[in-house]
Order: C-alpha cells, then sequence, then structure tokens
C-alpha cells in the first residue's frame, strides 16, 4: 500500500513554487512546448515534485508532439491513481499522484503500443533523478 502524504496548504506553499503548486495542487497546467522536460532525453526517473514518488521512467517516455512530456505506462500503477475531469467544457481523464494527491496531468487513449496510452504530464510536477552510471 503506497504511504499517504498530507500536508497545510501552508506547507505545500513553503516547499513548492508558485507554479508547482499552481500545477500541483490547483490543478493548472503549463503552456504546451514549455516545460523543462518536454524534449528531455536523458536516462532515468520523474518523480512527484510534492512528495518523491516515483512515477515515470524515461525508457516510457516519448515524444508526442503535445507539447507535454508523455509516457506510455507509470513505473508502477499503484503511485499514480485517474479520476474523471469535466472541466473546462471537456471530458478527460485526470492523472493525480496516489501518494500526495497532486495533479500530474491526464492520460488519452492515444498512445503508442504496448499500453496505447499517453500520460501527459506536466514538467512542473516533476523532478528528474538521473540514472547511475549514465
Amino acid at each position: 500500500m503506497t504511504e499517504k502524504v498530507q500536508k497545510s496548504d501552508q506547507e505545500w506553499r513553503k516547499i513548492l513554487t508558485e507554479e508547482q503548486y499552481n500545477i500541483t495542487r490547483l490543478k493548472g497546467t503549463e503552456p504546451p512546448f514549455t516545460g523543462k522536460y518536454n524534449h528531455f532525453k536523458d536516462r532515468g526517473l520523474f518523480r512527484c515534485v510534492g512528495c518523491g514518488a516515483e512515477l515515470f521512467s524515461s525508457q516510457a517516455k516519448y515524444d508526442s508532439g503535445s507539447g507535454w512530456p508523455s509516457f506510455y505506462q507509470p513505473v508502477d500503477k499503484v503511485n499514480v491513481r485517474v479520476e474523471r475531469d469535466a472541466s473546462h467544457g471537456m471530458l478527460r481523464t485526470e492523472v493525480l499522484c496516489e501518494c500526495c494527491g497532486a495533479h500530474l496531468g491526464h492520460v488519452f487513449e492515444d498512445g503508442p503500443q504496448p499500453t496505447g496510452l499517453r500520460y501527459c504530464i506536466n514538467s512542473a510536477a516533476l523532478n528528474f533523478e538521473p540514472e547511475e552510471g549514465g
């Protein structure tokens, strides 16, 4: 079972930048093609900016052309949660960190095999941990 991280709004504001807070706590989004991990090619692990949970591997990252970092699967499905999102006049599937509830982005069913999924994730919701020896 995933250990839950709970913080007050004030605690989140202390540890996150304004952009990170807006995206992860207020369900915002960064403009397309502006995130630091959109064209990022290094090998390693992407973690939640809020709690450090392991979310996505660079091995599952691909260029979807959408303007946001895209992955075809999480490292472990137990670390992510999906919920229906009917905001902004659209019906989408929101992706959240299971550990701290951070909004990460959305998942769509137009990705590559083997999953057919596109996890479209905000760079500001992620921290990168380089692969050792890489």
